[in-house]
């Protein structure tokens, strides 16, 4: 990740940019989609018992949306930076590109400090014998999961940001600075989300947040001035993201220990070439209409939201399980 972004903050040519950026897997996203996320999904619900799992994964995307707080604040540098130097724009985008390696050796540093402790009981297996339930688990997810990465390659944040800046005339800081305020709203709904897991289910956390969601998202396309968007967009993301730290527990939670590697990196590959054909459908579907891929995108979760609901509503996690009557 260091050597590509580092290329990528390097290069003009267009063939050495996409090289570093395969080999950086840096992404329109401004998201880790690497091998290192795969495996700490796999292994952190190893380290906690059943019940606090989803709190474990609740925290962990709350520090991944700290993140990404930091980085849409510092998004809006480098225009600052124009603005008040004789720096051109390119230049001062390019230095912050530059940033980029240096958090990429930083996060090296801390994977050094984890425990070996990681590996072993009750945490990360590897190469063990995947059962038939468990294929028909990732054969079952992996198409459901394939449907919500087409849906979410049709809103990602550079696209969104464009449709901001197109439909309303917002500038770059405001821009910015609705997207840092979307990942502050994303951070506490981690939490909020493992709340409300413990008291309906994950399944149900995981539907009936998601659908409002993508209902205020069809808001966000069809209102007429900007103030109005920013609120329901932010009303969006309090509920956008409540879906992803109970996902992910609730995956690893359904799959046999030895399974949840195999399980995470299937699931996320299929996820990511669903998410890759987005962006390319939705610069067709702008040639029709700015809002056309909001709204798609926003359908086809709701499909997705729908079909997950009848195919897992049955089943259970461990701590679901010693629970009668939860979740339902």
């Amino acid at each position: 990740m260091a050597a590509g972004s580092g290329i990528v903050a390097l290069g003009s040519a267009p063939l050495v940019v996409t090289l570093g950026a395969f080999l950086g897997m840096l992404n329109a996203m401004g998201r880790d989609r690497g091998a290192a996320p795969v495996i700490e999904q796999a292994a952190l619900p190893g380290t906690v018992a059943d019940r606090a799992r989803t709190r474990a994964f609740a925290g962990y995307g709350a520090l991944q949306d700290a993140g990404h707080v930091a980085g849409s604040l510092m998004a809006a540098i480098p225009g600052l930076v124009a603005s008040h130097t004789s720096l051109p724009e390119t230049s001062a985008n390019r230095l912050s590109l530059g940033v980029v390696p240096l958090f990429a050796v930083i996060a090296l540093g801390l994977y050094l400090f984890l425990s070996p402790g990681v590996d072993a009981g009750r945490g990360l297996h590897v190469g063990g014998r995947v059962t038939l339930r468990t294929r028909r688990v990732l054969w079952r997810c992996s198409a459901l999961f394939s449907l919500d990465g087409l849906g979410g390659g049709l809103l990602l944040t550079s696209l969104l940001a464009y449709f901001f800046f197109e439909r309303f005339g917002a500038s770059a800081p405001a821009v910015a600075g609705l997207l840092s305020a979307a990942r502050v709203v994303n951070l506490g709904s981690n939490f909020l989300a493992a709340w409300l897991a413990a008291r309906v289910g994950l399944v149900n956390t995981m539907v009936f947040t998601h659908i409002p969601s993508s209902l205020l998202l069809v808001g966000v396309a069809l209102v007429p001035s900007f103030a109005w968007a920013v609120a329901l967009f932010l009303a969006r993301e309090t509920v956008a993201k409540m879906d992803v730290p109970t996902r992910q527990s609730y995956l690893m939670a359904i799959v046999e220990p030895e399974a949840r590697v195999v399980v995470a990196g299937v699931t996320d590959v299929v996820r990511l070439v669903a998410w890759a054909l987005g962006p390319m459908l939705a610069g067709w579907l702008m040639t029709v209409s700015l809002v056309s891929p909001l709204l798609a995108g926003a359908a086809i979760k709701i499909v997705y939201d729908l079909l997950l609901y009848r195919a897992f509503r049955h089943v259970r996690p461990p701590e679901e399980r010693t629970a009668p009557g939860h979740g339902r």
